[in-house]
């Protein structure tokens, strides 16, 4: 079961979200945030989400700006307004009576999470193939990097889709200061990296655990790929995030037991 929401985005347009729906008894909430260029629907976000909700956790994945269903232009968006827009999410579901306990990123969402954490309130964080910094997405757009620079924006196709990539965007990754999040995080931290990942290279894995403090776990995705496309590597994911977060959502939250959305 799902539920389908909007909520505005921190520069004003509307954002549209998912609720996968717990099954059965609920554990806890939370949220997933989605890769740079992905979406709510993506491999990692929607079997990730159904997975963790088939396991009594409550998942919302929303669209970012200009994506999917999601209102506004990609390109306004940066990682600050991802980062602000992943608390707008969190006050979403605290509103509707189900505080969000764990946030759950993917690549760059997962830098995202780690540096919306504090202000969104939650418990614990998971990371799934995330960079420890977010100015690696350069790699992604380096050959439109100097026209970006240079006029101010640029049209960008990725993923089948024309995008416009900006200089404000480009200027806003660099101050990111992931690495200072990282280690001001003070909330447990499970990162998730496949040794075999050829998009976010498994050294970002060992950066983001070494700076973070305890409690703080790393697992090996072996045979997965960075979008977890190949079968069941999502699902078993979702397990591993499921039993490692139990002790921070269980029975959180009792008086939420009632509520099925």
């Amino acid at each position: 079961m799902t539920e389908e929401v909007r909520f505005k985005s921190i520069v004003g347009p509307e954002l549209a979200g998912t609720i996968d729906l717990p099954d059965g008894e609920i554990r806890g909430w939370g949220i997933f945030v989605h890769g740079f260029t992905l979406g709510k629907n993506s491999p990692a976000a929607s079997r990730v989400s159904k997975q963790l909700a088939r396991e009594g956790i409550g998942m919302l994945r929303y669209d970012n700006l200009g994506i999917g269903d999601s209102d506004g232009d990609w390109g306004d968006g940066s990682f600050t307004i991802k980062v602000q827009d992943t608390v707008r999410a969190a006050t979403l579901m605290a509103e509707r009576g189900t505080p969000a306990d764990l946030l759950v990123g993917h690549s760059w969402g997962g830098a995202a999470a780690i540096a919306a954490a504090a202000e969104a309130g939650v418990r614990a964080v998971a990371t799934i193939g995330a960079p420890a910094d977010p100015s690696h997405v350069e790699r992604q757009y380096d050959a439109i990097l100097d026209r970006v620079l240079s006029e101010g924006s640029h049209e960008w196709f990725v993923g089948g889709r024309s995008l416009v990539l900006k200089r404000a965007f480009v200027e806003d990754v660099h101050h990111a200061r992931l690495r200072d999040r990282i280690r001001e995080l003070n909330l447990p931290l499970l990162v998730l990296h496949a040794p075999t990942d050829n998009t976010v290279d498994i050294a970002n894995a060992g950066e983001i655990f070494l700076d973070a403090r305890h409690p703080r776990s790393f697992v090996a995705l072996e045979g997965a790929d960075h979008l977890l496309t190949a079968r069941g590597q999502a699902q078993r994911a979702a397990h591993i995030i499921s039993a490692w977060a139990d002790q921070y959502i269980h029975v959180s939250h009792p008086e939420e037991r009632h509520l099925r959305g």
